[in-house]
């Protein structure tokens, strides 16, 4: 439902359902109260912007990711076809100024192309989307607050009306929207380790500001690292270890981003030794890659002491195809790349794969060529 106010504003109802949603674990009340109006604010503004406008409109990242972001830092980012935008809600009654906060803006892989200031009142029960800007003009036109790290726009430097982004774009497809940015340094895992240990402590409260933007920004942009400071600051156990998950089964947070678990047949026929039943135990991922529906499969080959393992993309359907092109990675925890690290499809092929053989506790990222939808870096340790 649409209620009328300023003339230019877009004003949505908040449904009784997200009102009443029931949230994971925070560190701060802080966290919780921000997780909370973001996930009212991505609630109401998405199915009216599929609706309106762009009915293939997603999340950005995994929705099961989302926690790993608002623990940190204000607002939600939503793909659209080839444009990005960030949600920057607030429940201030005061809108003179949109204040974005810096990894939306310096962090290269979290740059979007519009920044929206939405009014959220969780009381009154509406949204309003009260102004929008470019990442361009953010940055050339933004003051930038070192106090909390915030660019500050003011509200006369913003557009109004939601529905003038549609139409530039329209009228003007070849605007430059972004400015360009720094690129953040590379984390050695030791530094990294450090980090994770310091900022896990959820006694510092905003581990934002405590550490340098380049170091933190570094720290952040990396998937896996910020799931794993996430699952510290709220005292979890290592959620991605994947001889956990073959001996006692897939972790809650892993199955939230798509994780689950099948049986191959790889055993020869009549052999039902609990050894070669758990040998034959994959687990499995869909993806959705330029528009083909894949699986990453993970098993071990032979006995997990050995800890050999083979990491498989197959298309979905069994009588498909992976299309050529395609590129299966592998690279360290800190994301460095070692021999026979890629499997690329010089042709249309069944499945591309890498066997590897790790130390225990080693860590690994998988990444696939195009980027799969929601792509977000994991760290596996075996």
């Amino acid at each position: 439902m649409t209620f009328a106010s300023i003339p230019e504003q877009l004003t949505l109802e908040i449904s009784l359902s997200s009102q009443r949603q029931e949230l994971p674990a925070f560190s701060t009340s802080g966290a919780r109260w921000r997780a909370y109006v973001n996930q009212i604010c991505l609630d109401t503004f998405l199915p009216w912007l599929r609706e309106e406008q762009f009915p293939s409109a997603r999340v950005w990242t995994q929705i099961g990711a989302l926690p790993s972001f608002w623990e940190f830092v204000n607002g939600s980012a939503i793909a659209c076809q080839e444009i990005r935008l960030v949600l920057i809600p607030t429940t201030a009654i005061d809108t003179a100024e949109l204040r974005v906060p810096q990894e939306w803006v310096d962090i290269p892989n979290w740059v979007a192309d519009y920044y929206i200031g939405v009014q959220v009142n969780p009381h009154a029960g509406w949204v309003s989307v009260w102004g929008y800007t470019t990442h361009r003009q953010l940055k050339t036109k933004g003051v930038y607050d070192q106090g909390d790290r915030t660019y500050c726009l003011d509200e006369n430097d913003s557009i109004k009306d939601i529905n003038g982004l549609w139409i530039t774009r329209q009228l003007y497809p070849e605007e430059i929207l972004r400015a360009s940015v720094t690129a953040l340094p590379e984390l050695p895992l030791a530094q990294a380790e450090n980090l994770l240990q310091r900022l896990g402590n959820s006694e510092v409260v905003f581990p934002r500001l405590a550490i340098p933007f380049e170091l933190w920004g570094a720290l952040l942009a990396h998937g896996g690292w910020r799931s794993r400071l996430y699952e510290r600051r709220q005292g979890l156990s290592e959620q991605w270890s994947i001889q956990q998950w073959l001996q006692s089964g897939v972790s809650n947070l892993a199955q939230q981003l798509g994780w689950g678990m099948t049986t191959l047949q790889l055993a020869p026929r009549g052999v039902r030794s609990r050894e070669n039943q758990q040998s034959n135990l994959c687990l499995l991922r869909q993806l959705t890659i330029a528009d083909y529906i894949c699986e990453l499969r993970v098993f071990p080959r032979g006995n997990l002491t050995e800890n050999v393992w083979r990491f498989e993309l197959r298309n979905a359907n069994p009588d498909a195809m992976i299309p050529v092109g395609f590129k299966l990675r592998l690279l360290t925890e800190d994301l460095q790349p070692f021999i026979n690290n890629e499997d690329t499809a010089t042709q249309a092929m069944s499945q591309l794969y890498i066997d590897v053989e790790l130390e225990p506790g080693e860590g690994l990222v998988w990444e696939v060529e195009p980027t799969p939808d929601g792509y977000e870096r994991e760290i596996l340790i075996f």
